[in-house]
């Protein structure tokens, strides 16, 4: 199937669950903070079903691979979890079906571009799943992200950045990794972060963007990228081989 095939087929799937909501459920999957607290009606926004979204979405995740890769480490499972999950990864599949053009957003949001910012879009894929799973429970939820979320092949995962430096890190004794917000800017509406990785109290790598998470995030990814950690891409193929840490 071609890339544009791809995307039409997911597009088509999104567009029949979101048909299936209710329509109360649908506008508070799609309703984002900053439209509610123009209404003066912050109750009505996605950030509760997000919180369910997140977990709905996580545990199916697990509970495919955990069945379709019985021979892959817990370790690795869980890597491959987390980047499945990713906001990036849910932001890449938000943006390919086009769930912007759902969101009620408020004007500000509006006139600088929330349709297409990463952390919206992911936030309300999430919200999207937490109502589909109170409508239509547990299995038919399961299936919905093996369609939108999973390549049954899982031939290429993305690496999750935080997840692969955290085990390199660990797998020396006593080292230490965390992440310091340098600088926060920007309009509460439009923030950018600033996050420097410390390694064992040095400062290893910086990376900005425009929550606290992705900036962490890409700060991970710099200093991987700049040590040859990775390419960008995990191979299934690979996962039982080589160090455990996913160098490729």
């Amino acid at each position: 199937m071609s890339g544009i095939e791809k995307v039409r087929r997911l597009k088509t799937v999104f567009d029949e669950a979101v048909n299936s909501l209710e329509f109360g459920l649908r506008t508070q999957a799609f309703t984002h903070i900053s439209y509610s607290n123009e209404q003066g009606d912050t109750g009505s926004s996605n950030e509760r079903l997000e919180f369910l979204g997140d977990a709905v979405i996580s545990l199916a995740v697990g509970l495919y691979l955990y069945d379709n890769y019985p021979q892959v480490s817990e370790g690795d499972l869980t890597r491959m979890r987390a980047s499945l999950v990713s906001g990036a990864s849910l932001a890449a599949i938000a943006k390919a079906v086009e769930l912007g053009r759902y969101l009620k957003l408020g004007r500000g949001e509006e006139l600088t571009g929330g349709r297409e910012r990463p952390r919206i879009l992911a936030g309300a894929l999430e919200a999207f799943f937490g109502a589909y799973f109170i409508q239509h429970g547990w299995r038919q939820v399961c299936k919905l992200v093996e369609e939108l979320l999973l390549d049954t092949e899982l031939e290429v995962v993305p690496v999750d950045p935080k997840t692969l430096l955290q085990e390199i890190v660990q797998s020396s004794p006593g080292s230490k990794l965390e992440y310091v917000v340098l600088q926060v800017a920007g309009p509460d509406h439009m923030p950018e972060y600033t996050v420097a990785c410390v390694i064992n109290g040095t400062q290893a790598s910086v990376g900005k963007g425009s929550s606290k998470k992705e900036a962490e995030e890409n700060a991970a990814r710099n200093w991987l990228v700049r040590n040859g950690y990775s390419d960008g891409v995990l191979h299934n193929k690979n996962y039982l081989a080589d160090d455990g840490v996913g160098k490729q």
